[in-house]
């Protein structure tokens, strides 16, 4: 099972054979740790590296600490809030120890598998890591190169009393970012300068390289210059005009959804099949659900699409599927993702085993998940990688679309906008040649090292 796994203590001879002591809670992918040699200055101990807390996760930032040195800890602790591309989650411990020194302060974002904690056995030898430094950690942080080049920062924050000059140095406050500059922040600070209507630009950080955390957003004070209150102003306030076009900043979120993209696009072969579906008894039936259910409750036509497309699973299962490199993974139940837009990028919570579930159980949980989506409440695990992708552009008049196979999945299927169309009418019985009919066109793209033209052809219809 995917899990964060640390390797047994090594002796002063040497090395002891690996075995693993913790795993992480909710899904968490294998996490990166260290053997550490212990050599004569230090009792045995390990290095525990950043998890990858989601399968795109490549740099997280310390939100919390809710341990600290000399704390011991159980099954089921938690060691801190990382905040991850998705969502802010918990890093949770499956065994017991005792933690000898936090190598990273909260607000300090760090690359996965680079070291944030020392843990050990015996509280006694907790004493003995005062002057501990990890070795990723012991070359001082480069000088921050010029702004055109700057990568995302992503070091790994000595302790504070080894290195004072982040923590001492903080961006004047309410003196905007230079024009030009990217603006580095965490998701909680971006989410918290957006809700208070604040230019995020405007704040200094007092995180690594001049990072906006989330106190820097709530101690920050705004003139009425640097207010922006969602005003048309406000966007213009961030972009970088020259002659003839203007720059507008990408956030990180946004970045990481372009590199994933770009990734399905580039390594899956694609294939694309549309079909017409007509509608009107699918409304029928959904007015006659909606009879008995409140306004707050009325199910949509996507709930009845999403549960739809969990029966078609299971009669074509073979595109319920992965490619693994080496072997074709089936998948006995059908986790569906759903793509909602929010601000200026794309959240995908997931509905799990909607095969399973009744469509008034799917549509109440679209329908928390959406909100949750909205007010950034989401956890890591509403936001897992599914089995299946399903976007619905309907509501902005799109007729069709060729959506990018999110990987691993083997499929995404896009819906267009309901509309009435007018079709030859089979009736034998009525006198007219023509009938209007209710139709959406749908279209699924496939990955072709999965599904076979005749499956993906089997599928949608089905």
């Amino acid at each position: 099972a995917p899990g964060i796994r640390l390797y047994s203590r090594a002796s002063t001879m040497g090395m002891h054979t690996p075995t693993p002591l913790f795993s992480s809670a909710r899904g968490a992918s294998a996490m990166p740790s260290m053997m550490v040699r212990s050599f004569s200055s230090y009792p045995d101990h390990e290095v525990v590296g950043l998890p990858a807390l989601s399968p795109t996760m490549e740099a997280g930032t310390i939100a919390e600490w809710k341990l600290a040195a000399g704390d011991s800890f159980d099954a089921g602790s938690i060691f801190c809030e990382v905040e991850t591309d998705k969502a802010t989650m918990d890093f949770e411990s499956q065994d017991e120890g005792v933690i000898a020194k936090i190598l990273v302060e909260a607000g300090a974002e760090v690359k996965v598998g680079d070291p944030i904690m020392v843990i050990v056995e015996d509280a006694s030898d907790v004493g003995a890591f005062a002057d501990f430094v990890a070795p990723a950690a012991t070359s001082a942080p480069a000088a921050p190169p010029p702004v055109d080049t700057m990568p995302p920062p992503a070091p790994v924050s000595p302790p504070a009393a080894e290195a004072p000059a982040p923590a001492a140095a903080p961006a004047p406050a309410a003196v905007p970012v230079a024009a030009g500059a990217r603006v580095f922040a965490s998701p909680l600070a971006r989410k918290m300068a957006s809700d208070a209507g604040y230019d995020i630009s405007a704040i200094g950080g007092s995180g690594p390289n001049g990072r906006i955390v989330a106190d820097d957003v709530a101690a920050f004070v705004p003139s009425a210059a640097t207010e922006v209150v969602g005003s048309p102003a406000a966007a213009a306030a961030s972009a970088i005009a020259g002659e003839g076009f203007v720059d507008y900043p990408v956030s990180e979120a946004s970045r990481e959804i372009a590199a994933r993209l770009t990734k399905s696009k580039q390594e899956v072969p694609h294939y694309y099949l549309s079909v017409d579906l007509e509608l009107d008894a699918l409304l029928s039936l959904r007015e006659t659900l909606n009879a008995s259910l409140s306004e707050e409750e009325q199910l949509t036509v996507n709930d009845l699409m999403l549960k739809a497309a969990a029966l078609a699973m299971k009669t074509v299962p073979d595109v319920n599927a992965s490619w693994m490199e080496t072997v074709v993974r089936n998948y006995t139940r059908c986790d569906i993702n759903v793509v909602v837009g929010v601000g200026d990028g794309l959240v995908h919570p997931v509905v799990k085993d909607a095969g399973s579930k009744g469509v008034k159980a799917i549509s109440d949980e679209v329908r928390a998940l959406v909100d949750g989506a909205q007010e950034g409440t989401l956890a890591a695990e509403d936001c897992a990688s599914g089995t299946f992708t399903i976007l619905n552009l309907g509501m902005y008049g799109v007729k069709s679309a060729q959506p990018i196979v999110s990987q691993p999945q083997a499929a995404t299927l896009a819906l267009g906008a309901a509309e009435e169309r007018v079709l030859p009418n089979d009736d034998p019985e009525s006198e007219q040649i023509y009938r209007l009919a209710t139709m959406i066109t749908a279209t699924c793209s496939f990955d072709h090292r999965v599904v076979d033209g005749a499956v993906g052809a089997q599928w949608l219809p089905a």
